[in-house]
């Protein structure tokens, strides 16, 4: 295992190019930690996956393991595992045979082979197919052999994964999902996994990098991430439904929205342009009697509870109302104040009150 760290890294795919796929950073990843880099297509996060792995050298910047210059090494002499999100298996080779290649590959001790083989064939659910071919198994089963042979080497210095769950059936990704995480818990790998699934991200890792337009928004635990969004698209991303968002102007230790006054508790000294408010919709009661005036557009069933869709003047808000609850024909809004975030230019001002 291994920390890694980024020193001024930046990428872009072409010279003549302005925009950079991946922006300028730092970043320091702990050896043996869980990360996940979250966000959606086009975000930069693969593009910084492959630098890590050295299947890209960036254009600017160190790519260093345990304080060791890997910048301009080939990804086989960077000792990684890594596994990409279709699956890359030897279809003449049987499903246990697949899992030793690796190790084979490294010349690992037979009985060494065999031990590995048969924990990540438990692990997996596999004994009972090690002998079959990997020609004969369907897309899930395959993926799940990729993982295994990220998962059977013990020497690695990171285990990479790149959206690896996206062919899989929906039914088997949870559970992949926990094997995964009691294989950190176990072995203390330092994996980073890509994914734009919120669900996957927050459940796999310890810390959670968020990527919006090839620049990191936001690193910190999934806890964090819900309570204090640093940025307005790290609030609406993750959640369901995500963060609402709202225009407004501060008049002293008030926000107004939409000619509403709502106490922010706090004296607030921002002012000018693009101020936004943060509230997510399970920290808001919709009321019959008090609070804010809304119209009610839209009222979404999703099982463990409604998402009503309000409107108030130009702006769009959902809150989160348990099941059983009885909808006001006249609905009024409670905002909890404590639960307020307040933006500029889609950054967070208050982070410190």
């Amino acid at each position: 295992m291994a920390s890694i760290e980024l020193q001024g890294v930046a990428h872009r795919y072409a010279a003549s190019d302005p925009k950079y796929a991946v922006n300028w950073l730092d970043q320091h990843w702990q050896d043996g930690g869980a990360y996940a880099l979250l966000g959606p297509s086009g975000c930069g996060k693969t593009t910084l996956l492959n630098i890590i792995s050295g299947l890209l050298k960036p254009t600017e910047g160190k790519v260093v393991f345990d304080g060791i210059d890997m910048t301009g090494l080939r990804t086989e002499q960077r000792n990684i595992a890594q596994v990409f999100q279709f699956p890359v298996v030897y279809d003449t080779l049987s499903v246990a045979e697949n899992l030793a290649f690796p190790l084979r590959n490294r010349g690992f001790a037979r009985e060494e082979i065999e031990s590995r083989v048969q924990e990540v064939l438990a692990l997996l659910g596999m004994q009972s197919r090690a002998g079959q071919r990997a020609s004969s198994l369907n897309a899930d089963d395959k993926q799940k052999i990729s993982l295994g042979r990220g998962l059977v080497r013990s020497d690695v210095n990171a285990i990479l994964f790149d959206e690896p769950l996206t062919v899989i059936d929906p039914h088997l990704k949870w559970q992949l999902r926990t094997e995964l995480k009691k294989i950190h818990q176990r072995f203390g790998h330092t994996m980073i996994y890509v994914t734009h699934d919120q669900t996957e991200a927050l459940t796999f890792a310890d810390q959670v990098i968020v990527m919006y337009d090839g620049s990191v928004v936001q690193i910190g635990t999934p806890q964090e991430l819900f309570d204090r969004p640093q940025h307005t698209f790290v609030g609406q991303f993750i959640g369901s439904p995500g963060m609402n968002v709202l225009a407004c102007e501060i008049d002293g230790a008030d926000a107004v929205v939409a000619g509403n006054r709502i106490g922010l508790q706090r004296q607030i000294s921002a002012a000018g342009v693009g101020l936004e408010l943060g509230i997510r919709p399970e920290h808001i009661e919709l009321s019959a009697s008090e609070g804010i005036a809304v119209q009610i557009v839209a009222v979404e069933d999703v099982g463990k509870h409604l998402v009503v869709r309000t409107q108030l003047a130009e702006q769009q808000i959902a809150v989160i109302v348990q099941e059983g609850t009885p909808i006001p024909e006249h609905a009024f809004l409670k905002i909890d104040p404590a639960k307020l975030n307040l933006y500029q230019d889609s950054f967070l001002v208050d982070a410190g009150s």
